[in-house]
């Protein structure tokens, strides 16, 4: 395999994530070669060849023209496989490189398997295998699914020429609408998960939260089905959050949710589950149900 990894900048800076998809190359044992709209003074940390298009003549959102820019990139490097993050920007522009060069998109990889990528279906409660059966592909990456790879290295850069193109003007990026409670600020969170079992047991969690001195939140299905409101939902579509302690009650481990905690502090995880995904990330699991576990924890706490 030869990837075009297509980096994302934004705001005047390289986003972290960028190292996931070299995270993901080196899983493969892929040789690589790197995209970027961005500056000279925010490259990627990383030995070997970067395509760079000059973002104050391209923009930072510009589908018509990145498109074409990503597509002179892959042909120079001799590419096969196109790789983007599951982002807004991979969302948008990962479809239109696809059907230009008549490509297989695979979208939302979280694993990469020996007979193809493993994604997640059926509201992330299945997982399939998926393999392009074309000679060239386009892949989006579940943010979090790879190990970011460490930064370090110097790339060699070769500036792509910026032609006007593109019927589309970016005018800027708009802050969600603040919701009831900031998680990212949190110390202490605890999160209800589909092992709760039932929307009135959300009390308990919310009790324990209180009992921590931290805020409760939840994964995406718990939020999905009205059980608790959507700006109190930890993940990769809800809030990134990175508190002291974080506590997963009834939490299985998707992949969205871990990306949207895994930089918390210490994670205690309970689950009647042992091989839960979560399990693997935990600094602590204790094998239990939540719905007798929590209320006895809570009154330790309190009494």
């Amino acid at each position: 395999m030869k990837a075009l990894l297509v980096g994302e900048y934004r705001e005047g800076k390289l986003l972290e994530s960028s190292y996931e998809l070299i995270g993901f190359a080196q899983t493969l044992g892929a040789e690589f070669e790197l995209f970027l709209v961005g500056s000279t003074d925010q490259l990627p940390q990383v030995d070997g060849k970067l395509h760079l298009a000059d973002v104050a003549a391209a923009g930072e959102f510009n589908p018509a023209l990145h498109k074409q820019l990503v597509l002179d990139a892959a042909q120079k490097a001799g590419a096969d496989t196109i790789v983007f993050l599951h982002s807004s920007y991979g969302w948008d522009l990962a479809p239109r490189v696809a059907l230009a060069l008549n490509a297989a998109q695979v979208s939302e990889v979280v694993e990469a398997a020996a007979d193809g990528y493993l994604l997640p279906a059926c509201n992330s409660k299945l997982r399939r295998t998926v393999k392009a059966t074309t000679d060239r592909s386009v892949v989006t990456l579940q943010v979090g699914a790879f190990m970011a790879a460490e930064p370090g290295g110097t790339p060699q850069v070769e500036e792509l020429s910026v032609a006007a193109g593109g019927n589309t003007e970016f005018g800027g990026y708009e802050q969600a609408e603040a919701g009831e409670v900031d998680l990212g600020k949190a110390e202490v969170i605890v999160s209800a998960g589909r092992g709760v079992g039932k929307p009135e047991n959300v009390a308990m969690i919310e009790a324990l939260a209180k009992a921590l001195g931290g805020e409760y939140g939840a994964s995406r299905p718990v939020v999905d089905a009205g059980w608790v409101p959507h700006d109190r939902q930890v993940g990769t579509t809800g809030q990134v959050v990175s508190p002291k302690l974080y506590v997963a009650c009834g939490i299985s481990g998707a992949i969205q949710h871990l990306a949207g905690m895994k930089k918390s502090e210490f994670v205690l995880a309970i689950n009647t589950d042992k091989d839960a995904p979560i399990a693997e990330i935990a600094d602590v699991l204790v094998v239990a149900d939540i719905k007798q576990f929590a209320p006895a924890l809570t009154a330790k706490l309190v009494g």
